[in-house]
Formats: C-alpha cells, structure tokens, sequence
C-alpha cells in the first residue's frame, strides 16, 4: 500500500560513452528511463539517442514530482561547467552507474541539500 506522497521520482544526468554530452531528465522510474535511452540510442528523433546519451552518471530522489521538475529547470539553465561540478561532488570519476541500478540501490544526495 502507497502511503500519500510516498513516491520516487528522479532528477537525473546521462551522458555519452566519451562524456563529451550531458542529458537531463526527470522520472518516476530511473531503471526504466535509462534502458528506454539505451534503446532508443542512434534514433535521430530523441536528443538523447541521436547523442546516444544513455550512460547513467548522477541523480537525484524526490518524493514529489514538483521538486524533481522545480529542479530540473533550475539545472538545465546552468552552464556545463556547474553541472559539471554538481556531477564531481558524489561521482567524481563520473562513472557509468547504470550497470549499478540492476544488483543494487545507489545512496546519493537528495538535491534539496545542493545548490
């Protein structure tokens, strides 16, 4: 039984396999999202697929859609320098962490403590 505002939803970053493109998004399902950018990698149509941006390097929980959504606009007009430093601060070697999401559950801050 779901208790009332006790969801997940996600802030997230993917990037590419050369780390040279960043993808921002929001979701209620972090596993799922991030296979959905892998099979959708080389369709010209998507941003993430034509930059095959499906690599998984940060995230964020929420509780409520709002703040997740309230964050990522807030992120995306950021330059790349200070999404890079927000990426630096808890995956410093910006390690893929999709492999992560299928043997266990990744700890990372939740953005209410970040700038």
């Amino acid at each position: 039984m779901k208790i009332p505002g006790d969801h997940n939803y996600y802030f997230y970053f993917t990037t590419n396999t050369r780390r040279t493109v960043l993808y921002a998004g929001v979701t209620n399902d972090l596993k799922r999202r991030v296979q959905e950018h892998f099979q959708a990698s080389g369709n010209r149509k998507t941003f993430a697929g034509r930059y095959r941006c499906f690599h998984l390097i940060y995230y964020e929980w929420y509780g409520h859609i709002e703040d997740a959504i309230a964050r990522e606009k807030k992120i995306k007009k950021w330059r790349r320098e200070k999404k890079e430093w927000l990426i630096a601060r808890v995956n410093p070697q910006w390690f893929f962490l999709s492999e992560h999401l299928y043997w266990k559950r990744i700890e990372m801050f939740c953005g209410n403590e970040l700038p």
